[in-house]
């Protein structure tokens, strides 16, 4: 089935392709957004729903904190909460590299402090006592992933874009504008963004462009409901761990640990070696998680490049294509991010700089 032209249509439905969709809406352009599952569904929807400053990259601060105002205001929408944070370490080099690296994300702007341990057992009584550091950002906080899809779905429907979803993305033509066939529906759209998280590499080359994008398998757990253990995001100054309390009891462990898996091959698998450091590192952290049971561990993709900025602009060779993707701390910046490259596509000076898809990569 084809449908009549849009002015965009924008492949992904996760945080940053709904942000931007949104954008270009209130500029008053026709949008389609075509999801391959389900809005909210991907990285956007099986992360740990952390809302922290002091794991994002002193590059990207400005960003961040953009992007965490955005989920204040959607409160309660997104059941988000903001707990306070603490980022904890263990050795002398990990408080080294505590001090190092919130010093700069302090001088970047974010409200973060540093806590004798006096203080930190008024915080968080529960924490073991071998914490040699300890930072403290008031700002930070979570909200709760699983209903992504849900608000987002509602702020699309308000603002009259058309949302396709289960619309596996098949292939991708360009004429005088482009159409996107999926299944036996095809989409066409003077413009086209490619918002589709660790699927952007597979997208891209629909149109011959090949994009260097890695996707790491990260891993997430959930515990049985417990007793009031913390009320704080508490994260380690490796970044190997993130851990909260929600409000029903359970607590979720997160940091990054590494599954198997391929986006084009579907869901990742969990690493059972890399999952039991993850449980013994948020055990030795709360003593009292020594109690719980994990109800269920899962991976979800996270995409990135290789000097681990986002893209975000012009899809290399083409004027009236567009990439969006690969932030690292994108539940956090993607709100942000969305809007201004809704505003760059909508010929709208953006308030912060975008990045580049056709930039020289290099490792940072």
């Amino acid at each position: 089935m084809s449908r009549s032209p849009y002015d965009i249509v924008i492949v992904g439905g996760g945080i940053m392709g709904c942000a931007s969709a949104l954008r270009l809406a209130d500029h008053g352009l026709r949008v389609a957004l075509v999801e391959r599952a389900a809005l909210g569904q991907g990285a956007s929807g099986v992360n740990a729903g952390t809302l922290s400053l002091q794991i994002k990259r002193v590059d990207l601060m400005q960003y961040a904190l953009r992007g965490h105002r955005l989920w204040t205001r959607f409160g309660d929408r997104v059941g988000f909460v903001q707990s306070g944070g603490l980022t904890l370490a263990f050795t002398q080099q990990e408080a080294e590299l505590l001090y190092t690296r919130m010093k700069l994300k302090r001088e970047a702007g974010a409200p973060i402090a540093f806590v004798s341990k006096a203080e930190l057992e008024k915080i968080e009584p529960g924490i073991t006592g071998d914490v040699v550091a300890a930072s403290w950002c008031g700002e930070d906080g979570y909200s709760n992933s699983s209903l992504t899809g849900d608000f987002y779905r509602q702020c699309l429907m308000e603002s009259g874009v058309d949302v396709f979803e289960q619309q596996q993305v098949t292939r991708i033509e360009h004429d005088s504008g482009f159409e996107i066939t999926a299944g036996q529906n095809r989409y066409r759209g003077r413009q086209l963004l490619l918002a589709c998280g660790a699927w952007l590499k597979s997208a891209a080359l629909m149109l011959d462009v090949d994009l260097p994008i890695n996707a790491r398998v990260n891993t997430v757990s959930v515990t049985e409901r417990m007793p009031d253990l913390m009320t704080t995001v508490i994260g380690h100054a490796t970044g190997l761990l993130t851990m909260k309390q929600k409000p029903n009891g359970t607590v979720l462990i997160g940091g990054g640990w590494q599954g198997v898996g391929s986006p084009d091959a579907g869901r990742g698998s969990v690493v059972a070696p890399n999952l039991l450091h993850n449980l013994r590192l948020a055990q030795h952290v709360l003593p009292a998680l020594g109690g719980a049971r994990i109800l269920r561990s899962w991976t979800g993709y996270e995409a990135n490049v290789p000097d681990f900025f986002p893209l975000a602009g012009k899809l290399p060779g083409y004027q009236d294509a567009y990439v969006l993707g690969c932030v690292r701390g994108g539940y956090t910046i993607g709100p942000y991010l969305g809007q201004l490259m809704g505003d760059y596509v909508a010929g709208v000076e953006p308030e912060l700089p975008l990045f580049d898809p056709a930039r020289n990569f290099q490792q940072n």
